[in-house]
């Protein structure tokens, strides 16, 4: 059985408090992107598929309470998922806790179409600081980037920099590593120093400004596949650009 490619989305915003709409935001954010989506199902404690016909007031409820519950699409054949998770301050950068929005769905041309979008909505409707939106495969790479081995650090795969972990970041705003799309809110982009109209022509060609400011910032025009010299090439380029990402440019 060949394995079903996914697209990975994850956005890192603060964390929820009383009264917050961010996660409904986030879930309206992924609809919009991508016509006749809707995250209207939930998975019970016995794994098992339930409607959620007040789905708006069950994840304010929710919300409210700090949880950011996993709502899918109830479609078997063609999984869409979101959820949130709580990164609390000890592990986080800069000692605040942290909202991890997780999303994935199956990585075909009318998800690619849309993820640009997807990913600005989701992170936008979150106020996220900064995220990404990557296939799996090669998401499961980066990963390797901030793992740490038996030996100590990480061993990174393809050549790519070992990157800091999270809680060793100054600052929330500070991109924790890349991705095939990445978000950075326009904290997030002073921090890294983009953009430099200079150094950035080809990021520019392929960024798009959202609403609040940030940047959306594509690094290939096809989805990342680091099997594919040319993208890994990108992909160490952009590394090479913004030492700040991964807190390489600190001590």
């Amino acid at each position: 059985m060949t394995h079903q490619k996914r697209l990975v989305l994850t956005v890192y915003a603060p964390s929820l408090g009383g009264d917050d709409n961010r996660t409904l935001a986030a879930v309206h954010g992924m609809e919009r992107a991508l016509p006749g989506l809707r995250l209207e199902w939930r998975v019970t404690e016995e794994r098992r598929l339930a409607t959620l016909p007040q789905r708006n007031e069950w994840l304010a409820e929710a919300a409210a309470r700090g949880k950011f519950p996993l709502v899918c699409n109830g479609d078997e054949s063609f999984p869409v998922k979101i959820s949130g998770l709580t990164t609390p301050a000890s592990l986080a950068p800069g000692g605040q806790s942290l909202l991890d929005v997780h999303a994935k769905l199956p990585l075909d041309e009318a998800v690619v179409a849309a993820a640009v979008e997807m990913l600005e909505y989701v992170a936008e409707g979150a106020r996220a600081f900064w995220g990404h939106a990557t296939p799996d495969g090669a998401a499961l790479d980066i990963a390797y980037q901030t793992a740490p081995t038996l030996e100590g650090p990480p061993s990174p795969r393809r050549g790519l920099p070992a990157l800091k972990r999270f809680e060793q970041l100054r600052a929330p705003e500070i991109p924790g590593y890349l991705g095939w799309l990445n978000y950075w809110s326009a904290a997030a982009a002073q921090a890294i120093g983009f953009p430099e109209s200079a150094r950035d022509a080809e990021l520019l060609a392929r960024a798009r400004r959202t609403s609040s400011g940030g940047w959306v910032v594509q690094l290939t025009d096809a989805p990342l596949d680091l099997d594919n010299p040319a993208h890994l090439d990108a992909l160490k380029r952009a590394y090479e650009r913004f030492p700040e990402i991964g807190g390489r440019a600190s001590p």
